[in-house]
């Protein structure tokens, strides 16, 4: 039997832009190792033509869907686009995420097999107005009752699910990453930094990531260290990553979104502590990466993340429990048995080949059914 794919709800790739667009490009290459007929959809700016077109990349079919604009309304419109063009092509589809879940309607009518990746709980973001709330709500209830099936990619969230619909429709497998055992030393020299004389924050600006709260915990003394804050900010028209930035002390070093992983893994790998604010979510790609490199890991104590980083890791649970943290943890050196933890855990759970395999047992199990 030839298996067919079609990979729905990113960007696309090659992956340049966040963690759904690493784990399908991932997911993708894996696939057609394995002898599967990948089909990617990528969202790309309008043109005059306005045409869908075609290319292959690295044995990958990737369709190249043409939308106005970047913002929420342009990525409902390339996801009402793709999945339109998706009813045409052979094999399964798998969707990342539930945000247009409406539309996979769509998908059913035409008795098409759909997985869904329902990712985190997106209605709870801190971030979203209460109509967009609404608007997560109600797909993340659909997306429940359209797909054939679910993956969940934390306990939690395959718990929140089944709240919503029967356990045995649901799978958890947790989101991959690659193990970093070495990195590129000189990467720091560019950015000015010394390996264990600095700790980075990785995370999108957004409240419900605990950015402000924990830079203010750094920043309430001089630490005779640094903070590495990595993201997008742009506090001339953004009030929350204001805060974030007058928060700072002249320890903190923002530097910009940085999707280089050669950069990435030199931060990662020669870092002091990782800290992680998430506070809503699954298995958040950036804390997964922070295991697969080694990190000590400071983590906003939640279920969540407490599943992800296991007991090795350290956990705080406000700003000022964040900044007692930090006192005690900037200067120290991780021991061989919390090392041994992290790396247990990391290729216990979170090894792509581990991931990636669990994936393509289960849509091995759903190509060629009926509906």
């Amino acid at each position: 039997m030839q298996y067919r794919i079609s990979i729905l709800g990113t960007r696309g790739i090659p992956a340049g832009y966040g963690g759904f667009e690493t784990f399908a490009e991932n997911l993708a290459l894996y696939l057609t190792k394995q002898g599967w007929l990948v089909t990617v959809y990528c969202q790309v700016e309008a043109n005059q033509k306005n045409n869908t077109t075609t290319t292959t990349w690295r044995g990958i079919e990737l369709v190249h869907v043409p939308v106005a604009g970047n913002g929420a309304l342009s990525t409902i419109v390339f996801d009402f686009k793709s999945i339109r063009h998706s009813l045409r092509s052979e094999g399964i589809i798998l969707t990342l995420g539930y945000n247009t879940a409406i539309f996979n309607i769509m998908h059913r009518l035409k008795k098409r097999i759909n997985i869904i990746n329902m990712d985190g709980i997106e209605w709870r973001r801190e971030k979203w107005s209460r109509i967009a709330k609404m608007w997560f709500w109600f797909n993340e209830r659909l997306a429940c009752w359209i797909a054939n099936h679910l993956i969940a990619d934390h306990p939690a969230i395959k718990e929140h699910l089944a709240t919503r619909i029967a356990r045995k429709k649901i799978s958890m497998i947790p989101y991959g990453a690659p193990e970093v055992t070495t990195a590129d030393e000189s990467c720091l020299d560019q950015l000015g930094l010394v390996p264990g004389g600095f700790s980075i924050l990785i995370a999108r600006p957004e409240p419900e990531n605990s950015i402000l709260e924990i830079v203010r915990a750094f920043s309430v003394k001089s630490r005779n260290h640094l903070l590495v804050v990595l993201g997008n900010y742009d506090p001339e028209r953004n009030n929350y990553h204001y805060k974030v930035k007058s928060a700072a002390s002249d320890e903190v070093i923002f530097l910009g979104a940085i999707y280089e992983k050669r950069i990435l893994d030199s931060l990662r790998f020669y870092c002091r502590l990782y800290i992680h604010g998430h506070k809503v979510g699954g298995t958040n790609p950036s804390l997964v990466e922070a295991l697969g490199a080694n990190c000590s890991i400071l983590a906003h104590n939640n279920q969540f993340n407490r599943w992800v980083a296991g007991e090795a890791a350290h956990y705080f649970d406000d700003e000022e429990d964040c900044s007692r943290k930090l006192e005690s943890l900037l200067h120290y050196k991780k021991s061989a048995e919390e090392s041994r933890s992290y790396q247990t855990r990391f290729r216990k759970f979170f090894a792509w080949n581990k991931v990636l395999s669990q994936y393509d047992e289960l849509l091995r199990t759903w190509h060629g059914r009926s509906v």
